[in-house]
């Protein structure tokens, strides 16, 4: 799959949208109808006949050769009804009514596609940031090569302020890298010679090399990408439901066009009512209402892939979250250290940490974090032996050192009891006991905290209409439950396995549509199984973010609550607008039908009627109300 350059993309959909090319015909409507205007003036009104007759025929054919399309497709819309409102013109002799429709009909469509234009703007820019080009190695010369053309292997030169096109590893020197655009993280982080680079991220340090693992459309950011070209192109439930309720419509202005000609035998009363309902608020108020919507969720950082999920969102009653990198920062933290008399509280963690350099448990990561975070200087272990899920042993500057579980270390301990010092330890936090020279020298207590905002972002997704949270971790129960209970969740389950969320999901629905939201690989079956899907970040776990709905593309959970209230507000105005506007457009038929509305005026009425109806679609880009207070 070849990412096409954004700036290619609006030429090109021009050239693929017949509707646009509709849009395109308003030109010679209008000069059609400006010129038979003025040969009316100048008392040649038989050759106005025909001016206004071939400004009609170009719009006219266009449509018809759409409309026949959508039959091969059995698709029927609301198509129908112009083409034959403006058929029936020039079959009446009314040519000047059917150029009329014609340039209301494609001065309507050029309106509609400059409003999702506007709409689509802010989802467009999240695609501004893709590269065009790089800089690749090339016999030991440097070149400027198109991204496309970039093959696992290449060598690149990434310079400061650029942004990394592919994935890769780092080639030579040390990149310095901000994540923000992927993971929401404001901190530029370090990554040294051999360790991967994620497409997407931008160079905030000195240039180095990149050895390209992946071609850029399978890389992380060209994933993005076609997340939101998916969205671009989507189509609504409720749009879908325009459709089938246009066929309705259609019969409807039928019957009514023929038996207002059938009652009074007035044909103009019928061309009347076609063009009064020609085109119809049905077909313009959704989809301009529903972009407009993701639009401006786009501007939260949160992407909705399809107009589905939209309404989906606008809809949830029940939010089913994940713990772990969720409502809690998904890493242990160093909370206290406790140390026995002759070691201080550094010294223990110095030695602990210095051990832990041997293991790749996660929890001995956040030991070296914490100790580095404080300064201290760690030293190398010796004869280090590993006990997988227990702790390790080993020698420390020349001292015998154990760390691990209380059970592990008492067991290796000549004098004390690590667990006599749990007491006052935080429920739910892990504890690591700690052992030198055969006496248990202290604890180590850790915890992954819940995140600062994690309350806040709860109270806002109730505010926002969620009836019922509940929290599911794969964690230990006693985790789960001190974590539910600080922030006041409806239910608490815990030990869960992937089958297990997706049950939990499934037993939620007897409640109102579930949005699931988790970041990890084990989530993807349970966000699938949800009425809504929310992934939180778009890289890691590439299977959450491909199973999800909605992605967050910042680590921001409270911008999830925002973008809840933009759906609903964006569902209410598109219902809103398709009532009225047909609530008008049945009115201006019944007046036609009874000899009030000419067919000219008729068109002009609907226009109005259509351009109300779009605008007031674009409310959806706004925030409200509520979003403007201070």
């Amino acid at each position: 799959m070849t990412v096409v350059p954004a700036a290619e993309r609006p030429a090109r959909a021009w050239i693929a949208s017949p509707a646009r090319l509709r849009a395109a015909l308003a030109p010679i409507a209008l000069i059609g109808l400006g010129a038979g205007a003025v040969l009316i003036f100048r008392g040649e009104p038989d050759l106005a006949f025909w001016v206004f007759t071939l400004a009609t025929l170009p719009v006219l054919a266009a449509l018809l050769v759409e409309i026949v399309v959508s039959l091969g497709r059995g698709e029927v819309g609301l198509d129908l009804i112009a083409g034959l409102s403006m058929s029936t013109a020039l079959l009446f002799g009314e040519p000047l009514a059917g150029n009329v429709v014609a340039l209301m009909y494609a001065g309507g469509q050029a309106l509609e596609h400059f409003a999702e234009g506007r709409a689509r703007r802010d989802m467009t820019a999240l695609l501004g940031r893709v590269a065009r080009t790089t800089m690749r190695y090339d016999d030991g010369r440097l070149e400027e090569v198109a991204i496309d053309a970039i093959e696992p292997g290449d060598r690149l030169l990434i310079r400061q302020g650029e942004v990394v096109p592919v994935d890769g590893t780092v080639a030579e020197g040390a990149a310095v890298l901000d994540l923000s655009a992927l993971t929401g993280e404001a901190i530029p982080v370090e990554r040294g010679q051999g360790a991967e680079v994620l497409s997407g991220a931008t160079s905030a340090g000195p240039a180095f090399d990149l050895d390209v693992v992946r071609p850029a459309a399978d890389s992380t950011y060209a994933r993005i990408v076609r997340l939101v070209e998916a969205a671009q192109h989507s189509k609504a439930p409720m749009a879908r439901l325009a459709d089938r309720y246009a066929i309705v419509f259609l019969v409807f202005t039928v019957v009514v066009a023929g038996g207002a000609w059938f009652l009074t035998g007035d044909r103009l009363r019928a061309l009347a009512v076609l063009v009064v309902a020609t085109p119809c608020p049905l077909i313009l108020a959704v989809p301009v209402a529903v972009i407009s919507g993701m639009s401006r969720i786009a501007r939260l950082g949160v992407l909705i892939k399809t107009g589905g999920a939209l309404e989906a969102l606008a809809r949830v009653a029940v939010a089913v979250i994940d713990k772990t990198g969720t409502l809690t920062h998904g890493r242990a933290t160093l909370l206290t250290v406790k140390a026995a008399p002759g070691f201080s509280a550094d010294e223990l963690l110095r030695l602990a940490a210095s051990l832990e350099q041997a293991s790749g448990h996660v929890v001995a990561a956040a030991l070296v974090d914490a100790a580095r975070s404080r300064g201290l200087v760690l030293s190398p272990p010796a004869s280090v032996r590993e006990t997988a899920g227990f702790g390790l042993e080993g020698e420390v500057d020349g001292r015998a050192v154990v760390v691990g579980g209380s059970s592990f270390v008492g067991e290796r301990s000549l004098q004390g009891d690590p667990r006599a010092w749990r007491s006052g330890s935080p429920e739910g936090a892990v504890v690591v006991a700690v052992a030198v020279d055969g006496a248990v020298a202290g604890i180590l207590v850790l915890a992954d905290e819940i995140r600062a905002d994690a309350p806040g972002v709860l109270r806002r997704l109730r505010e926002a209409g969620i009836r019922r949270i509940v929290l599911a971790s794969g964690d230990r129960l006693d985790v789960a439950t001190a974590v539910g209970a600080k922030l006041g969740v409806d239910r608490i389950l815990g030990e869960l396995t992937p089958d297990a969320k997706v049950a939990a999901v499934i037993a939620e629905r007897s409640h109102g549509p579930v949005m699931m939201v988790g970041d990890g690989v084990n989530d993807a079956p349970a966000l699938a199984a949800a009425s809504v899907g929310v992934a939180l970040g778009a890289r890691g776990a590439a299977a959450s973010s491909e199973a999800a709905d909605v992605v967050l593309l910042v680590d921001e959970l409270g911008k999830l609550a925002e973008a809840i209230e933009a759906a609903r507000r964006a569902y209410r105005i598109a219902l809103q607008s398709v009532v009225v506007g047909l609530g008008l457009s049945v009115l201006a038929m019944g007046i036609a039908a009874l000899g009030y509305l000419p067919p000219l005026a008729g068109a002009l009425t609907q226009e109005v009627i259509d351009v109300a109806v779009i605008l007031n679609a674009l409310r959806a880009l706004t925030g409200g109300r509520r979003a403007r207070q201070p």
